[in-house]
């Protein structure tokens, strides 16, 4: 995992707010001296009035709001901020020699720009270096207007003080910024607020999502099946403990978050053709109805998981989200949104929906869409047993990112005839799975279902945290 420092800032902080402050100072100061001097050329609005605004409120706002996690964002408003100063130095009525100047005045404004990006995102880690950068500028604006400061001509000095206004707001955020002790990941650019990039995979990983471009046709298909006896005793022992509803989904589903903890691959997904992952956060979904009946209408639960949970754990967690559902009169979320999407006409209805996928290719689905959305997750599960037919192949959706779709059958009896000429009935439960191929490779599945059985057939594993957990790569 590469190392990077993570800078944040508190919120708390009397310098955040302080730095606010001036923001929205610059941002008024230059509407109002635009109002007073008038704007030129109407090319001027939006690059000497509206694109420096638009910059500080920005600025202020990812400060404000996302600060203690994504401060590296503020790169947004800071290379804005570097395009409208070097648009106000292209509008200098130069003469030709001096185009020069201008060219090197441009190289100095990216360079600024990109060591600001370089140093939030934690790949410089000289953070000294910021206040400086700040610094350096109000120093030479102090310089370059020295006469209007001594002599006290407001008609003039007014001009600088939007600029002079947001360095100062940039210098005193600088000031307050700390960088997070914790040796731990955190989001950076090309993450998604619902996944972290992979960055080290091989190369034909890379470029297989190209080639490959749906999750339908890049399919891998898995069956297999395992002996009941081992979880029936560990399912009778748990509801002899007052776990009255705990059953063999529950084993299913912790085995299979178990297996995760070792094989984290399978938590993978992937969006605009990268490769993302979930993290500790595995996002699993499931049909259920509110009664078992044929006329009763499906909905859809995600219930957050962790590697580290325990059978118990897993048990609590689906239950509590099961009677949510089912003990509400009214519709889950998931219900509403479907909802809202009906009353859409078709043809702005399949308009709505080529948004909502472009916006999750770029990463940009609003996070309560990603909350309700059936399509997106680590794993969804079926069980074809509480319909008492045997598994099917569940195709994988093109929308959204789900990687794994498993389904379960209805127990099943076999007679087998033992080494000592016995002949034993057994119960079996079959399996099946799809499985997106691009996020890991045969081997890594073919490790993680081996796995995945060795802890079914002994289920009382489950009763404790895993010993250890593994990270995905960076």
């Amino acid at each position: 995992m590469e190392k990077r420092n993570h800078l944040y800032v508190n919120r708390k902080n009397g310098l955040t707010w302080l730095m606010a402050v001036c923001m929205v100072g610059s941002a008024v100061a230059r509407i109002a001296l635009s109002g007073v001097k008038g704007t030129g050329e109407p090319q001027n609005v939006w690059s000497q009035i509206l694109l420096p605004v638009a910059a500080t409120l920005l600025y202020a706002l990812i400060v404000l709001l996302d600060g203690k996690e994504r401060f590296y964002k503020t790169a947004i408003p800071i290379w804005m901020l570097g395009l409208y100063f070097g648009i106000s130095v292209t509008h200098y009525p130069f003469q030709s020699i001096q185009w020069i100047v201008v060219g090197l005045y441009w190289v100095a404004i990216l360079f600024f720009c990109v060591l600001y990006t370089q140093i939030t995102s934690g790949v410089v880690r000289h953070i000294w270096l910021l206040p400086l950068m700040f610094a350096l500028p109000l120093g030479a604006m102090a310089y370059l207007h020295r006469e209007v400061l001594t002599d006290g001509r407001p008609e003039t000095d007014l001009v600088m003080l939007p600029d002079a206004l947001a360095f100062f707001g940039c210098l005193l955020q600088c000031l307050a910024l700390r960088v997070h002790p914790v040796d731990e990941y955190h989001p950076t650019w090309g993450d998604r607020t619902d996944g972290r990039r992979v960055r080290s995979l091989p190369p034909m990983a890379q470029v297989s999502p190209y080639i490959m471009v749906t999750r339908n046709t890049s399919t891998n298909y898995f069956t297999d099946s395992f002996e009941l006896s081992h979880i029936e005793r560990y399912v009778r022992q748990k509801r002899r403990e007052g776990y009255t509803n705990f059953g063999v989904m529950h084993v299913l589903l912790a085995a299979y978050v178990r297996a995760l903890a070792r094989y984290p691959g399978l938590n993978r997904f992937l969006a605009g053709q990268k490769v993302y992952t979930h993290g500790d956060d595995i996002q699993f979904c499931m049909t259920i109805k509110k009664e078992m009946s044929s006329d009763s209408p499906d909905t859809v639960i995600k219930v957050h998981l962790s590697p580290k949970d325990t059978a118990m754990d897993v048990y609590n967690k689906v239950n509590v989200k099961i009677e949510e559902v089912k003990n509400t009169p009214l519709d889950s979320n998931f219900d509403n949104t479907a909802h809202v999407l009906t009353l859409i006409p078709g043809v702005f209805l399949k308009f709505t929906v080529w948004l909502l996928r472009t916006l999750d290719y770029f990463g940009m689905l609003p996070q309560f869409l990603l909350e309700v959305s059936p399509f997106h997750g680590s794993v969804f599960f079926t069980s074809m047993g509480s319909l008492g037919i045997p598994p099917i192949y569940h195709h994988l959706y093109d929308f959204g990112n789900l990687p794994v779709f498993g389904s379960f059958g209805c127990k099943r009896r076999s007679l087998e005839v033992q080494e000592d000429g016995t002949v034993v009935q057994k119960k079996y439960i079959d399996f099946k799975f799809c499985m997106d191929e691009r996020i890991v490779d045969g081997f890594y599945y073919a490790a993680f279902f081996k796995h995945y059985k060795r802890i079914i057939l002994h289920p009382e594993m489950l009763d404790n945290p895993p010993e250890e957990v593994v990270r995905d790569i960076d």
